[in-house]
């Protein structure tokens, strides 16, 4: 719903989109395209994807007409490794992805690609495919990590239809720590996070957390980082966004 609110992620995500520099092209890690294999859009018009239910029918109405990159999406897999990932039209832009673009680049005027997220791999393996990728930084490509550091829906929905939207100190213990663990690019901690005790009861299923790795696997230890949306929907489901930015010379 934040994709056609006027709330306060929606205007969170329009000054970040104000900050950012354009890039030559987005690369997003959606927690929605959680499938077998390591896998990269190589359509010249990806569709938008309304892969959800049960909304408002303008949320169904959104199309975000950015173009893609098939040069940019056989580079990605030659990065990854071939045999490692490969290229799929059979997918295109879904809402982990359109949701948020649609503030940083309301004219859809920046080519879009989306990487799955492979749900056989471990966590150090996803941080490694983010690690592969980081020459794309220095080719003037964003590398988007579409997810949430805490998301258990079953505990967000619960709170909300008992009216008791106050953040409990499991999540907020998570994010914290996450946070910690992004401060220091400790990409160790952040790979084993989820599956810990905390981590399950963070995220029951641990789709929107892995996003994180890739984005965390591209970073540099010299990066600066910072936090420019912080807080918690819904009680407990953390909107904390992070930032890499690599240090002028």
């Amino acid at each position: 719903m934040n994709a056609i609110e006027d709330n306060t992620w929606s205007r969170a995500f329009q000054r970040l989109g104000g900050a950012l520099p354009k890039p030559r092209a987005v690369l997003c890690v959606s927690a929605h395209w959680y499938v077998e294999g390591t896998l990269v859009t190589g359509n010249e018009r990806p569709k938008t994807i309304h892969d959800f239910g049960g909304f408002p029918r303008a949320l169904h109405e959104i199309a975000y007409p950015a173009p893609g990159n098939v040069a940019l999406a056989k580079r990605v897999v030659e990065l990854v490794g071939q045999g490692a990932a490969r290229l799929s039209t059979e997918w295109g832009l879904d809402h982990g992805t359109w949701t948020v673009l649609r503030y940083l680049h309301p004219n859809a005027d920046v080519p879009v690609l989306q990487l799955s997220i492979d749900a056989g791999l471990p966590g150090e393996r996803h941080v490694a495919i983010g690690r592969a990728l980081a020459p794309l930084r220095d080719e003037g490509i964003l590398i988007l990590g579409s997810g949430n550091i805490v998301h258990n829906l079953p505990d967000a929905f619960g709170r909300m239809r008992r009216g008791e939207l106050q953040t409990p100190s499991w999540a907020s213990a998570f994010d914290a720590d996450a946070a910690r663990a992004l401060s220091q690019l400790d990409t160790k901690f952040l790979a084993q996070a989820s599956s810990t005790a905390a981590g399950k009861t963070a995220h029951p299923t641990p789709d929107h957390y892995l996003p994180l790795l890739y984005v965390a696997g591209a970073a540099s230890a010299s990066d600066e980082v910072t936090f420019p949306i912080t807080g918690f929907d819904l009680g407990s489901i953390s909107m904390r966004s992070v930032k890499f930015d690599a240090k002028a010379a």
